[in-house]
């Protein structure tokens, strides 16, 4: 049986399409193979970190990946988590089903601590409820 291949695209890959690719490995399991990546890679939020955490779920091992290192790679789905990613989104072999999803970038809230964390949670919680709509 042929896995699901999926990529997930932000600018940085350090907090929104990490999160969503624990989420969907997560949520789909042994039916998809999920990785992310961004156009600019920086690092792994540690909020996102800390979010992801809280829902019992380990992204410390993620490391953030530049896009081109997928390019040659066929996927059956690209998904956008931000309108950057979205509107510079190269092409990719095999014609993958693209999907875009806009969610905020939470690493641009400022304020203390509890209030950081809460924008990621918010942003995570969001991010599990339209994987788990696509997945059903």
């Amino acid at each position: 049986m042929t896995q699901t291949r999926v990529l997930i695209l932000c600018t940085a890959n350090s907090a929104r399409s990490q999160m969503a690719e624990g989420l969907l490995r997560h949520l789909a399991g042994e039916r998809m193979e999920v990785f992310s990546a961004g156009s600019k890679p920086s690092v792994v939020n540690p909020y996102a970190i800390r979010a992801m955490q809280a829902r019992g779920l380990d992204i410390r091992g993620h490391r953030s990946k530049h896009l081109n290192e997928y390019l040659s790679e066929p996927f059956d789905y690209v998904i956008t988590v931000c309108d950057n990613a979205a509107e510079t989104c190269p092409v990719f072999p095999g014609k993958p089903e693209r999907i875009h999803w806009s969610f905020p970038d939470p690493a641009a809230v400022e304020g203390d601590d509890a209030k950081i964390l809460a924008s990621f949670i918010r942003v995570r919680d969001d991010l599990e409820a339209a994987f788990k709509r696509w997945l059903d």
